[in-house]
């Protein structure tokens, strides 16, 4: 691999993490301008694909062979993106980000589902390293119950969830091209929103209220949202998945520092040792080299 290819996949991947470990200060800053998380996430996504397509042409020639596959991509992004932004917006961040990054658990059962992909023995210690760092986080003294505490960390888990089946239907849609494939985030996102906001109601009037500087920050982070995508995306296709793995996980230190020094979040031993180990079953992800049924 060239240096120069090298060094501009590491920077990639790297700014995507720095920026979604930040993402959910501006969107609480929106929330606070009173821009609800779903309109927010709805407009910044919006312009993200506005500004993309310009990029990427006529991809919707692809349309006709995406599927039902295709369109399960896109309803999984678009949980995926919506559920970072409620849960950060109610929840304390490390948490529903340590939930979030339950992923690694969920992608071993949705590849051997959708894959066909067996277990090694990595994939066991992906899944008990999980679970113990759920179980360890999670652990109510009153109640004994390994569950989350609150709405927004529900919604983390399941954003998870959907982050992990979107990974591999990645992986699965292999006959729909790179540009499709982030275009699907985008567009997802927005059909995802639309329908909640329109089950929500009162969107006109959301709309209308919504004042200058708070549409100057929608754009800035829809330009964010734009440009980080293609920068992931060239990241993923020119890095090792061990490495990318573990240049993603950075997410969480900038999340941490992030959510101490702008929104005064401290963790406890608790959240520390489930994070080590959460982070670790991440780490093993990389090497889960999988092997297909016959």
């Amino acid at each position: 691999m060239a240096s120069k290819q090298k060094i501009l996949s590491v920077i990639g991947l790297l700014s995507g993490a720095l920026v979604w470990g930040v993402m959910w200060y501006p969107y609480r800053t929106l929330h606070n301008m009173g821009v609800s998380g779903e309109l927010s996430t709805l407009l910044s996504y919006f312009m993200a694909m506005i500004l993309g397509l310009l990029y990427l042409g006529p991809i919707w020639r692809e349309l006709r062979v995406a599927g039902w596959l295709g369109a399960v991509l896109m309803v999984s992004a678009g949980w995926t993106n919506l559920g970072y932004v409620l849960a950060t917006l109610d929840g304390e961040v490390m948490r529903v980000l340590l939930l979030f990054y339950l992923a690694p658990l969920w992608t071993v059962f949705f590849s051997r589902w959708l894959l066909g992909e067996k277990l090694n023995r990595y994939g066991y210690a992906i899944i008990a390293l999980s679970l113990s760092g759920a179980f360890v986080m999670l652990w109510d003294m009153q109640h004994g119950l390994p569950l989350p505490q609150n709405q927004a960390e529900w919604i983390g888990l399941s954003a998870g969830v959907s982050f992990a089946l979107m990974n591999v239907l990645v992986r699965r849609t292999h006959h729909l091209s790179v540009n499709f494939k982030a275009a699907s985030v985008w567009f997802g996102t927005i059909l995802f929103t639309t329908v909640l906001l329109l089950y929500q109601g009162n969107v006109i009037a959301q709309l209308q209220s919504i004042t200058l500087d708070a549409w100057w920050l929608l754009l800035l982070i829809g330009l964010v949202v734009c440009i980080i995508s293609f920068a992931v995306q060239y990241g993923l296709t020119y890095l090792p998945a061990n490495q990318a793995i573990t240049l993603f996980l950075s997410e969480l230190v900038f999340a941490a520092v992030s959510s101490y020094l702008l929104a005064d979040e401290k963790m406890g031993l608790r959240e520390i040792i489930g994070a080590a180990l959460i982070v670790s079953a991440s780490l093993l992800s990389g090497k889960c080299i999988p092997h297909h049924e016959k």
